[in-house]
């Protein structure tokens, strides 16, 4: 069944000039499922997250959120996705405070001043919360964008890369959110060549080459480990190292 599906893709398809990212893909994800995205740099992970997320138009197909077609509801579709990415997407010349708030009003979120004291907290960024986001570092600029992805509730939280250039601090929190978000049941797709870090409660692993879903297995990331590297030795998808 797909009505109550947190997310269906079907058969999308986007092209960059004469390059295709996607080629006929098809993805159905559970409410309460830790899907991971696998594949190598240009195999269609972050196209596919940006599709998801109506970031990026596809030239052909369909994706629901949460029940909602996406190209007929691109608004209701948004309101139900945290997008953490690597481009944070935050407003240098307002401070974290004021960032949270924006977001807030977009989200019609009323009387969210303790919501926003608490991810601020949460966030470790209580102390600099009026300061202009242009003078923070990386990894705090993706703690405040951490937080403002889920600050609205989202039922389905998409990350794209998102350890990419975090310090130790900021790569900790992450982790610790994906474990806290998968132990509440909350859905999450994450596209990462990272398999040290923020795997906990993975329940699912799909694996994209040229734009294609190639293979998927369930399992721990020890294993998802050890096959993930078989791929990329070249092993080829689907031969007796790739099978559940």
């Amino acid at each position: 069944m797909t009505d109550d599906a947190a997310v269906v893709v079907e058969n999308a398809e986007k092209w960059f000039g004469l390059n295709p990212a996607l080629a006929n893909v098809s993805l159905l994800v559970h409410p309460g499922e830790f899907v991971v995205l696998l594949g190598r740099n240009g195999a269609g992970k972050s196209t596919l997250l940006r599709v998801m997320a109506r970031l990026v138009k596809p030239n052909r197909g369909r994706v629901r959120i949460c029940g909602v077609d996406v190209a007929r509801d691109p608004e209701r579709g948004r309101e139900r996705i945290g997008l953490v990415a690597h481009q944070t997407f935050l407003y240098p010349g307002l401070t974290a405070r004021e960032n949270l708030r924006l977001h807030a009003r977009l989200h019609g979120l009323e009387g969210a001043g303790d919501r926003i004291a608490a991810a601020l907290t949460d966030a470790g960024l209580d102390l600099s919360a009026d300061r202009p986001v242009r003078g923070f570092s990386r990894g705090m600029q993706q703690r405040l964008a951490i937080a403002r992805a889920t600050l609205h509730g989202p039922e389905l939280v998409l990350l794209d890369e998102p350890f990419t250039g975090l310090d130790l601090e900021a790569a900790e929190l992450l982790s610790e959110r994906l474990r806290q978000w998968a132990a509440a049941g909350r859905t999450i797709v994450m596209a990462t060549h990272n398999l040290d870090q923020g795997l906990e409660g993975v329940t699912r692993w799909v694996l994209l080459d040229r734009g294609r879903i190639v293979t998927e297995w369930t399992g721990d990331s020890t294993a998802a480990r050890s096959r993930y590297r078989q791929f990329l030795k070249g092993v080829p998808p689907g031969s007796e190292g790739l099978r559940n």
